[in-house]
């Protein structure tokens, strides 16, 4: 199974994503963690990278669908679960083009859809670790040790964008953007959408019965 995990933030994708790894023993490819790697190990494309980040400017998606083919293509994978790329049309396109030459093309584009009161509730308790990006929340999805991250023991932290007021912002804003990503996927017969209400074991349970109804597992 080859897919993009897509939603706006506080949908759940990072959390389906890690699900789909665990129990169904699919590679997850994360675009922030991948990121994180390249510019850890200096590399040139970390570095490119690096220099967007650090400035608070977004990567432009040239440089995104580089270093997301790159990680594809070095060690081909003939399954996986993409979360965080694409983000744009024009990074769903390059990806596309990529898998072509691969002979691997993506199998769907999932979109968790999910209420605004619920995402604001979801993003208002939002906790991430400061070392490997995993996420947690100070309600309904606590680490085993307050404010230590499970995987790396690296601390948990509230990221300031996390605020209600701007929380409704980044909503808006994700509509907006989204539209032409969705657009393109719901043309080319590939986008399928999931039920995020719900705690995120219920929301898993909803992918994996599409991934079974679409013969992709």
């Amino acid at each position: 199974m080859r897919i993009v995990l897509l939603g706006p933030p506080g949908a759940g994708k990072g959390s389906v994503a890690l699900l789909c790894k665990t129990r169904l023993r699919l590679p997850h490819l994360s675009t922030g963690q991948i990121f994180r790697e390249e510019m850890a190990k200096r590399s040139p494309l970390g570095r490119r990278v690096g220099a967007y980040v650090t400035g608070g400017r977004l990567v432009p998606d040239a440089l995104v669908t580089r270093v997301m083919v790159n990680r594809l293509t070095s060690k081909p994978h003939r399954a996986f679960v993409l979360d965080g790329f694409p983000r744009t049309q024009g990074q769903a396109a390059g990806l596309d083009r990529a898998l072509e030459r691969l002979r691997l093309p993506l199998h769907g584009a999932v979109y968790i859809t999910s209420p605004e009161a619920l995402l604001v509730r979801r993003l208002s308790g939002r906790l991430v670790c400061s070392t490997c990006g995993a996420n947690y929340h100070a309600r309904t999805m606590r680490p085993k040790r307050p404010g230590v991250c499970d995987r790396c023991h690296g601390a948990l932290a509230t990221r300031k964008d996390d605020r209600i007021e701007t929380i409704r912002r980044r909503l808006a804003i994700d509509r907006r953007t989204s539209k032409p990503l969705l657009a393109y996927y719901q043309r080319r017969k590939a986008l399928y959408r999931v039920d995020g209400r719900g705690r995120i074991e219920t929301v898993f349970v909803r992918a994996r019965r599409l991934f079974h109804r679409q013969g992709w597992i």
